[in-house]
């Protein structure tokens, strides 16, 4: 949007601007912000930008934890949801040297980084990626967790479970009949255009919006394709205005991959396509999926390192609750054209070649998309460096439903992990295709494992209510 710190003043006066927020991203990816009056946005602000305590980030030990976060002025939009007028952008974070250099496991750097080795490699010029965002609104959430009380509830009008409450108007769907559901059944239509407006007001361009699977309130949202970096500062926004909007409305959101025991949970599927010099290079007229050798070189790399990927992009304890066979969730490591239940799906309804691509069905919302997106694409970068072509392996084509198989058959297939601990080992002995070329620091990935192992404990060590109706009377 701007080029210049002039042309943000002259902005910032001719609109009345009172406030600048910043937005930066925690070692979870989570926004975090600071904001400063408008007046006091400067050459200097930009230039030796803002200091802030990395340490409570998550990404930077104590004892060396100065660091100054550089505003990217082509970010900058007017954030609706803040009452006096501000306006906000993201950035980058430097470590304070001398001069300041870019702070390696900061995660805009990251993917940065991994872009960059991919030019270095002369494979592409662009990683091109396009994230769906499927997500539940409820009218209110409450949970607990004391010594003596621990549990959840949800509210949701639309939902089956609702229409015997007192002010149930009769319109429910059942719990897997959400699809493109249609008013008064769909009871988040206006909700969804007003999240749609918010996120066109953030510069991410949307493609299109509707009910999805889930009966109880589950939404989903898909963006035109684009460039990595700017679809992974796109998601950041996308994150923050789904929440805001629901909230504005007196309504919760949440983007947990499984929110509901026993419905469709939510994913983040990433479609992608590599282009060098504006040509799609993942694109081979008649071959399979129209997918070019590289394409499937691609492939491979993800196929072989995707258990180990788990781990970024799928790095909640929530996220194996969803990863289950049944609710179109991908649980085979495998590729296929137009089957929802390989890990790797080819659409069948692409034909332009330009577009011609294929998506990774395993990531959810619970990701740091810098890291998620960087992680992808470096395993993908390694599956062409090595050329590992799934024809050599038993990843499919698999063009029948994986879920209808017999025990047999599934057994001799390959598998994501069924949980959190499982992702981490596999990460812990399979990560030297994410330190190549230093993209992702060694230090960041144990700092990263460190992280989730403590979400681990937390919730391992909790009672569960399903415990008390196992045990309870043995």
């Amino acid at each position: 949007m701007f080029r210049s710190v002039k042309e943000v003043q002259e902005f910032i006066k001719k609109n009345d601007v009172r406030y600048v927020d910043f937005k930066m991203s925690d070692l979870k990816g989570r926004w975090r912000h600071l904001s400063i009056p408008a007046e006091r946005f400067d050459e200097d602000t930009v230039r030796e930008g803002i200091g802030f305590d990395g340490s409570n980030y998550g990404y930077a030990k104590v004892e060396n934890s100065d660091m100054v976060f550089i505003p990217d002025l082509s970010t900058a939009v007017i954030d609706p949801f803040i009452e006096d007028k501000t306006l906000t952008m993201i950035g980058d974070v430097m470590v304070i040297d001398s001069p300041n250099r870019p702070f390696d496991q900061y995660p805009r750097n990251v993917a940065r980084a991994a872009i960059e080795y991919m030019k270095k490699m002369g494979v592409a010029d662009e990683m091109i990626i396009g994230p769906e965002y499927e997500f539940h609104v409820f009218d209110s959430v409450t949970r607990k967790v004391t010594p003596d009380e621990v549990g959840y509830r949800l509210r949701s009008h639309e939902s089956y479970w609702s229409s015997d409450s007192d002010v149930s108007l009769g319109f429910h769907n059942g719990r897997t009949d959400g699809y493109h559901a249609v008013m008064p059944n769909d009871s988040t239509a206006n909700l969804r255009n007003e999240i749609c407006d918010n996120m066109t007001t953030f510069g991410c361009e949307v493609k299109y919006h509707h009910h999805e699977v889930g009966g109880s309130g589950q939404l989903e949202i898909e963006v035109n394709l684009g460039e990595m970096l700017k679809l992974a500062d796109d998601t950041m926004s996308a994150k923050y205005i789904i929440r805001n909007t629901a909230v504005k409305n007196g309504r919760t959101a949440t983007m947990m991959p499984k929110p509901i025991y026993g419905e469709a949970g939510n994913g983040m599927h990433v479609h992608m396509l590599l282009k060098k010099d504006g040509v799609n290079i993942f694109y081979e007229k008649g071959s399979y999926g129209n997918l070019s050798q590289t394409a499937m070189y691609f492939i491979g790399g993800l196929l072989k390192h995707v258990r180990a990927l788990c781990a970024i992009t799928n790095p909640s304890t929530n996220s194996y609750k969803r990863l289950l066979p049944g609710f179109e969730a991908p649980v085979t490591v495998g590729y296929a054209t137009a089957n929802r239940s390989a890990v790797i799906r080819i659409p069948g309804y692409v034909k332009s070649p330009d577009k011609v691509r294929f998506e990774l069905r395993n990531p959810d919302a619970t990701c740091n998309p810098y890291y998620a997106y960087a992680a992808i694409l470096m395993a993908g970068l390694d599956g062409i460096n090595n050329k590992i072509d799934p024809a050599d392996h038993n990843w499919g084509p698999f063009d029948f439903n994986l879920y209808t198989l017999s025990s047999k058959k599934k057994a001799g297939l390959e598998h994501l992990p069924s949980s959190l601990e499982e992702a981490i080992r596999e990460l812990r002995k399979d990560h030297d295709f994410l330190t190549a070329n230093g993209v992702f620091p060694e230090s960041l990935i144990e700092t990263w494992i460190e992280s989730l192992e403590k979400d681990i404990a937390r919730v391992n060590n909790i009672p569960h209510p399903a415990e008390f109706d196992l045990y309870y009377d043995l």
